[in-house]
């Protein structure tokens, strides 16, 4: 017998991006009134991490299991960064998130989960001490931005690809200044490095310098060594 799967839910997302609907409907459920859901969710994590201070968001896969490599070398970063007194901004759901909320964590400093509605349910995971639910996705990458000052970006689905192109045009751009990016493993991004460098670059898309925006690295010690060196120029 076919097993019926259990419908997914319609996120505020989808709702917002959904084409116009000329049908009369409350106010409510206008996409004006949206609006005003999108400014409520910036001021609410504004509030919230206004007096974070220093701190280092990481990025990377939600199906990294405890135990594997990626995940206990995401919870080893975050500790070294953390014990030089980053605090740690995640996307507070499980895989690479959790090991980074971990390893704050371990660390003492304060560990941030950024969550994310979905139209299955993820919760944010137990090592998180300051956390917050977001409707929209736009909303929810401003705050993992806004506050930290470095980014490390694990090895990723389509999201962490998103973020990680988002980041790098806003420093390509100049929107962003002073703002080190580390991409942790270099098996997993080599080839779209050099795709970068033998199509993107050579067909004049991008400049040399663009490619200079980020470092790789398979070693937690110089993550960490890049984040703090470049924050400290920053300051």
């Amino acid at each position: 017998m076919r097993k019926v799967q259990p419908a997914q839910r319609h996120t505020e997302d989808e709702r917002l991006l959904a084409g116009p609907n000329l049908e009369p409907m409350p106010y409510y459920k206008t996409d004006t009134w949206r609006v005003f859901r999108v400014m409520g969710e910036m001021v609410e994590g504004i509030d919230l991490l206004a007096e974070l201070g220093t701190a280092v968001s990481i990025f990377g896969s939600a199906r990294v299991l405890p135990g594997e490599a990626q995940y206990e070398t995401a919870v080893t970063v975050a500790r070294l960064l953390g014990e030089a007194g980053f605090s740690i901004i995640t996307g507070g759901g499980p895989g690479i998130m959790e090991a980074g909320n971990k390893g704050a964590r371990q660390a003492g400093v304060t560990s941030v989960g950024l969550n994310i509605e979905l139209p299955f349910e993820q919760r944010l995971n137990p090592y998180v001490d300051v956390g917050k639910e977001f409707r929209y996705f736009f909303t929810r990458k401003v705050m993992l931005l806004k506050y930290a000052q470095g980014l490390v970006i694990f090895p990723g689905g389509f999201g962490t690809m998103d973020e990680m192109f988002e980041t790098l045009t806003l420093i390509q751009t100049g929107k962003i200044k002073n703002f080190p990016v580390v991409l942790f493993d270099s098996a997993f991004w080599g080839g779209l490095v050099e795709w970068l460098r033998h199509t993107m670059l050579a067909q004049g898309k991008i400049n040399p310098t663009d490619l200079e925006l980020f470092h790789i690295t398979d070693s937690p010690e110089e993550a960490f060594a890049i984040i703090r060196d470049g924050v400290m120029r920053e300051a």
